[in-house]
């Protein structure tokens, strides 16, 4: 059971995230400090230090929450899917559970313009591609073990998610150039490029 020194540490942490994700989205992720999300809160920079060891980790907190939810769902998804159609689900299914999970945290408006913010920083967009790199690994062995196959030997894990990671990445940058940033935009817009993927790569693209 969560004592009321866990719950409180847990608020703080919460806080200190909020208003780090409100001040990166608002005023900038380089021209906010530890100082001035510490002072958001009402806590000194130490504090900040006892929860985050980093301004990026601050910035990626949500992110990292999400990234395990993916890998979680796609862990979950029934043997019997192919490696494609079980990452598909797990993402455009996930979107309602991960929802919940973020608003938790966070208003999910506002993970939402976080992940905008990362798509026009360099600083977090490099380390967001060096995240996701880890990410497809971790995703590579998982479709590896469901299938039986040796990712050491075998390249169509790896082949898969890379197909699956470059949509996706495609996906978010359509999305985070278009006007509607809410949750049922990106879910549809990923559902309908995964769905291309099959065409785009098979079809003649030529008209006649």
């Amino acid at each position: 059971m969560e004592t009321l020194r866990e719950r409180k540490k847990q608020r703080t942490r919460d806080a200190l995230l909020r208003a780090a994700l409100e001040l990166f989205t608002t005023r900038g992720y380089e021209a906010t400090t530890v100082d001035d999300i510490a002072a958001a809160v009402g806590v000194s920079q130490r504090t900040f230090f006892r929860y985050f060891a980093s301004k990026e980790e601050a910035a990626f907190a949500v992110q990292e929450m999400t990234e395990a939810h993916f890998v979680a769902a796609v862990r979950a998804r029934p043997p019997h899917e192919a490696p494609m159609q079980a990452l598909r689900q797990a993402v455009i299914e996930g979107w309602d559970g991960l929802s919940e999970a973020v608003s938790a945290v966070v208003p999910v408006e506002l993970y939402l313009r976080m992940y905008r913010l990362i798509e026009s920083t360099p600083v977090l967009l490099a380390a967001h591609l060096r995240r996701s790199m880890e990410v497809e690994e971790r995703i590579a062995r998982i479709l590896s073990e469901r299938e039986g196959v040796d990712v050491r030997t075998d390249p169509r894990p790896r082949l898969v998610v890379a197909v699956f990671a470059g949509v996706i990445r495609v996906t978010e940058r359509q999305w985070s150039t278009g006007e509607d940033m809410g949750v049922a935009a990106i879910r549809e817009l990923t559902a309908r490029y995964l769905d291309q993927v099959g065409p785009a790569l098979a079809e003649d693209w030529r008209t006649r």
